[in-house]
């Protein structure tokens, strides 16, 4: 078994445009941007093959995720908030209820940018640039392997659906 997550990953122009919002603020722990994604469901330990299987005959409707604004979640990330998403990641949910860790609360789409650390100026997410305001069209989401050891998180993609088509 392997720690899972169905994702969507963000294109190479929104990567870009996140890039900028990089600061040297102090508190806070940024995520690499080669592992910026949004997690529309997290299985925990799982067989890949049941997550193939569950989702093999879906059809996912299109999908537009719409980015923004940055802001602190459950006081331990900076995150920039993502709609759109609700539809698909509640389809995905539905389908594979009964595999992994059971589903955690609603769908808070999400793309994190940073970890807290102790100490986190109350201005943070304000003083990160221009609010963020970029929208993409869902062309596939990815069944995601996540390796974790003691330097950070290495994700590898082993299937991906066709959205909107």
């Amino acid at each position: 078994m392997a720690r899972l997550f169905i994702a969507v990953w963000p294109p190479a122009a929104v990567i870009r445009d996140l890039t900028e919002l990089r600061s040297n603020e102090r508190g806070l722990k940024f995520v690499r941007p080669e592992n910026w994604h949004i997690t529309l469901r997290f299985f925990g330990r799982a067989e890949a093959s049941e997550v193939t299987e569950a989702l093999s005959d879906t059809s996912f409707g299109s999908a537009r995720a719409e980015l923004g604004p940055v802001e602190i979640l459950a006081a331990r990330a900076l995150v920039v908030r993502v709609h759109g998403l609700d539809a698909l990641a509640a389809l995905v949910t539905e389908r594979t209820r009964k595999i992994g860790d059971p589903p955690r609360r609603t769908f808070i789409g999400h793309l994190t940018l940073a970890y807290l650390e102790k100490y986190v100026p109350p201005t943070a997410a304000a003083t990160l640039g221009p609010p963020v305001t970029s929208a993409f069209d869902v062309e596939q989401i990815s069944l995601v392997v996540s390796r974790v050891d003691s330097a950070s998180a290495k994700y590898e993609t082993i299937r991906t659906w066709p959205v909107g088509r």
